[in-house]
């Protein structure tokens, strides 16, 4: 999955897009299953590493449901824990969210927040 992060920043590049305006997605939820995308979240600080900022948009995501047997209106908490995780623990510098205003007090918490 790197490689092919490595390979799209390549190709905007190429198509002369400035560094300075290439955001990194994972891409957790497309075309992964739930052991794919715990693995994403899991690995998350690897993809920092290529240079870029890191956006990261688990908001209600299937394998939120899963893990927590949830419908989509039941995960904003998964949602919360995802979020935390990316910011304090894997270097995420972005977040989408459906639900701002709650994700926001999430972020503020338990010492979860960006600098």
């Amino acid at each position: 999955m790197i490689a092919d992060l490595k390979e799209s920043v390549q190709i905007a590049q190429q198509a002369g897009v400035r560094d300075d305006m290439i955001i990194l997605d994972p891409g957790v939820g497309f075309a992964k299953n739930k052991e794919d995308n715990l693995k994403v979240m899991n690995e998350l600080e690897h993809f920092c590493y290529l240079g870029y900022p890191l956006l990261l948009a688990t908001s209600r995501k299937r394998f939120i449901g899963a893990v927590l047997d949830l419908p989509p209106e039941e995960r904003t908490e998964g949602t919360g824990a995802t979020v935390c995780l990316g910011i304090q623990k894997k270097g995420s510098a972005m977040v989408r969210v459906h639900d701002v205003k709650r994700n926001s007090k999430n972020g503020k918490n338990d010492g979860c927040h960006a600098e």
